[in-house]
This record gives structure tokens, C-alpha cells and sequence, in this order.
């Protein structure tokens, strides 16, 4: 895995971990960074998505793997879409929870596909897996925190 790709997927965290914070606390600041969390998550699952849409337009992908693919990078971005959609409904907690189901299903997909013999660059699993980790963990954190109604004053 291209040392690159690790730092700019370590630096993809930091809207995560930033607006995750912000989210926990009170009033329209809050509510703001819930929306950008939501927001910029939805964009991340549409990009992991978009991933496999390249894998399986490769040349040398055979065409049961390229639809298999295909299908894959399609769901990713429709989840997104619906959280941003019941975000907009005022229901943060559906959106927060779609999102993290979106992660960790893409995640679970991606590793049933590895299996399977679809293959993806060296090193490509570990890292997804590790990022995948801290973003569904803010996710939680703050889907948990909101509906609970517990406000925490980050500095």
C-alpha cells in the first residue's frame, strides 16, 4: 500500500473526528457539525464505492465479478444518499445509524469479496479496516450521546 494512500486516509479522519466532537455538544453549533459529519460521511461511503466502480471497469476483471462490483459500488452511495435524506427529516439518529451500517456493511462486503478472489492492492484490507474503525466508532459515539441527550463541552 503506497505510504500516500495510508496519509491522506489517516488525514480523511480528521473532518470525522472534528465535526464528531463538535456534534456532542449543544445548540446550532452542534446541530451545524452534526450536519457536516453527516454530510461529509455520506460522501466517504459513496467514495468507497466508487472504488470498487473502477476495480470492475478494469479490463482484465471478469464479467461475474464486474457486476458483483458493480453492485457493491452502487449501494454504498445510496445509503448515503437516504441518510442525508432522513437527516434533512430532522432525524439524526436514522442518519447517524444508516451511516454506520453503511460502513460496516461495505467493510463486510469487501472482505467476503477478498475471499471470494476479487482482488484489491496490498495492504488495502488492513488499512480500510482500521479506518473503518474510528469512523463507525464516532458515529456510534455520537448516535449514542445525542439520543440520550447527553451534551459534552469540547474545547
Amino acid at each position: 500500500m503506497p505510504i500516500v494512500a495510508v496519509v491522506l486516509g489517516i488525514a480523511g479522519l480528521v473532518p470525522v473526528i472534528v465535526c464528531g466532537l463538535g456534534a456532542i455538544g449543544a445548540g446550532t453549533g452542534a446541530n451545524n457539525m452534526l450536519a457536516a459529519l453527516v454530510g461529509y460521511a455520506a460522501v466517504v461511503l459513496s467514495f468507497l464505492g466508487g472504488l470498487h466502480w473502477g476495480l470492475a471497469l478494469h479490463p482484465a476483471t471478469d464479467s461475474r465479478a464486474r457486476t458483483w462490483r458493480l453492485g457493491l459500488a452502487v449501494v454504498p452511495a445510496l445509503v448515503g444518499w437516504a441518510a442525508l435524506l432522513v437527516s434533512l427529516a430532522l432525524w439524526d439518529w436514522l442518519a447517524l445509524a444508516l451511516l454506520a451500517a453503511g460502513f460496516i456493511g461495505t467493510m463486510v462486503v469487501e472482505q467476503q469479496a477478498i475471499q471470494r478472489g476479487l482482488a484489491v492492492p496490498a495492504g488495502y484490507l488492513w488499512l480500510r479496516w482500521g479506518l473503518t474503525v474510528v469512523v463507525v466508532a464516532m458515529l456510534i459515539t455520537v448516535l449514542t450521546l445525542r439520543v440520550f441527550g447527553v451534551r459534552v463541552v469540547v474545547l
